[in-house]
């Protein structure tokens, strides 16, 4: 993928590449120099410090019950019965 600098120092990243990062517009990046390369990382910390603290879970729900509900199951997890239907 390419992407040309413009008269201000600009580049637009492409958008496979927003995409596949969740970058958005006000995404702070960091910008880093490696020998003659230019390494972007997103700023996790930026995105996590903004949302610590404002949500909360109901009582007896772990991060790792949303986190399964939202994603599935994750390696390592037990495998559970299927549910048919009936209450035991």
């Amino acid at each position: 993928m390419d992407a040309t600098v413009a008269e201000r120092g600009q580049i637009t990243l492409p958008k496979a590449v927003r995409d596949a990062l969740g970058l958005t517009k006000g995404t702070k990046l960091k910008v880093e120099l490696d020998g003659g390369r230019i390494v972007l990382r997103k700023d996790v910390d930026d995105a996590v410090s903004r949302v610590r603290g404002r949500f909360k879970l109901p009582v007896g729900v772990s991060t790792d019950d949303v986190m399964r509900e939202l994603r599935g199951r994750a390696p390592g997890d037990p495998l559970l019965p299927p549910d048919d239907g009936e209450a035991s």
